[in-house]
């Protein structure tokens, strides 16, 4: 093992934990595309959003010129009972790699969800009770967003709706009872409670759902019921602002110890984990003050980057969401269940979306069974269960590293691990039993849901 300085795991004192979001939007020269009306495909005005969104929310989400957002005194109280989250080096993996490769992983599996969603979550519920909102509605895949929203509601005393993808529901019932102790009500997602949940079932008889189905369910029920507004876990840019102080964090920790970063790795689903770590590093990048190599890893499953389309969508398979310009492989493209819940979404973050399109950032895609092993991996050397979600950017950090062993390059390799897998022990039972499947869909399959595409210019 190398014999340096460095700690095992660094940890920044209470003081040095950022007191501003940092909002990534405001360094970037050509601004991500605005969204559109559903109805009339006309830019969308804060009042229209307001139907929908919280008020406060709805101003973090259109503010592209603000750089630093205070965090209210109330959410970094409640920060400080898990953060700041440990920057680790992993120094076992890299002995049993025997790679020269320098790699480093920021946990933020160390509370109760069990993943970053907290970030946030505490964050859109703070916002909704000062609001004076009676309770909020939400969708959630592998099922750590609704964890976390069902916490930060029950801390604030609101009301939480969680519309749950439907494979997820019936993999993951412990994760259901952690929501439904918080005080939440839980349904599987397309249900028969909403219109949009019959006409997708109608449509798509059997579906196992995805998160842009939940996403639909979700608001309208916010949109139908007297003080209720809806939340979302990621995709929104003012999900992405929330989840920067991971990337705060993370810069913060190296620069302590002068460490720069050769390669910074994130799983991408809808991008708020993703933006959130990268965000201070592509900050840096586009003022032309460091450069960094900046992957983004998703499942061949669900290959919005590498194999979407960069075009106007809609946010949800119901279509009552705005359009954003995004990569996206169609509203209406349901995944296959993969058990990365998190994952499981048509269409990427808009600013994350306008930056890979600009060659800033690179995407890779990788399988599910090869996900797992890289899992069960890092698992045996660093005594962490990883989510499957975390375990794409695992397997590409793993990868990195090897190339590092056969060409002799010192590299430093940062990734995210966004949350831990003890809630996932179906699809681990799966994997070890040989009964995991891997599967991509067809040029013809995303073909045909791209046809679909809204015609917008």
């Amino acid at each position: 093992m190398a014999n340096e300085k460095i700690p095992y795991k660094i940890y920044l004192e209470e003081s040095e934990m950022p007191k501003f979001w940092y909002n990534l939007r405001a360094d970037m020269k050509q601004k991500p595309a605005p969204l559109l009306h559903p109805e009339t495909h006309k830019p969308i005005t804060a009042e229209e959003l307001s139907e929908v969104f919280c008020d406060e929310l709805i101003r973090q989400e259109l503010d592209e010129s603000t750089a630093l957002i205070e965090i209210p005194e109330e959410i970094r109280s409640f920060y400080k009972m898990y953060r700041p989250s440990p920057l680790v080096r992993a120094y076992c993996l890299e002995e049993k790699l025997q790679t020269p490769a320098k790699i480093y992983y920021k946990f933020e599996g160390n509370n109760t969800s069990g993943s970053h969603k907290l970030n946030s979550a505490i964050a859109q519920a703070y916002y909704a009770k000062k609001q004076g909102l009676s309770g909020v509605t939400t969708e959630t895949g592998a099922g750590q967003w609704g964890t976390a929203l069902s916490m930060a509601c029950s801390y604030f005393g609101l009301d939480c709706k969680v519309y749950m993808v439907k494979c997820s529901y019936e993999q993951k019932p412990f994760r259901r009872e952690v929501m439904r102790t918080y005080g939440a009500s839980v349904t599987p997602s397309p249900s028969m409670d909403t219109e949009v949940g019959k006409r997708i079932l109608a449509e798509h008889p059997g579906t196992t759902g995805s998160l842009g189905c939940a996403i639909s369910e979700a608001v309208e029920v916010a949109s139908n019921t007297e003080g209720y507004r809806y939340v979302l876990g990621s995709v929104l840019n003012q999900v992405m602002l929330h989840q920067s102080i991971i990337g705060l964090e993370t810069k913060t920790a190296l620069d302590k110890y002068n460490i720069t970063p050769d390669i910074i790795i994130g799983c991408a689903g809808g991008g708020s984990n993703l933006g959130g770590l990268i965000a201070p590093f592509m900050g840096a990048k586009l003022r032309g003050e460091a450069d960094y190599r900046i992957i983004a890893v998703e499942p061949a499953s669900c290959p919005s980057f590498t194999r979407g389309a960069y075009a106007y969508d809609y946010c949800d398979t119901g279509k009552v969401c705005p359009l954003s310009k995004m990569y996206t492989l169609g509203s209406g493209f349901i995944p296959s269940a993969t058990h990365a819940g998190g994952l499981r979404y048509h269409g990427m973050n808009s600013t994350l979306s306008e930056l890979y399109h600009q060659g800033l950032m690179e995407g890779l895609t990788v399988s599910q069974t090869e996900v797992f092993a890289a899992a069960e991996q890092f698992a045996r050397v660093e005594g962490i269960l990883p989510a499957p979600e975390s375990s794409h950017a695992i397997k590409v950090a793993i990868d990195e590293a090897m190339k590092c062993k056969e060409t002799g390059e010192e590299k430093t390799i940062v990734f995210g691990l966004t949350g831990t897998g003890y809630f996932d022990m179906y699809a681990y039972e799966k994997f070890h039993n040989g009964e995991m499947g891997t599967y991509s869909p067809t040029d013809e399959e995303i073909a045909e849901s791209l046809s679909k595409l809204p015609d917008i210019k």
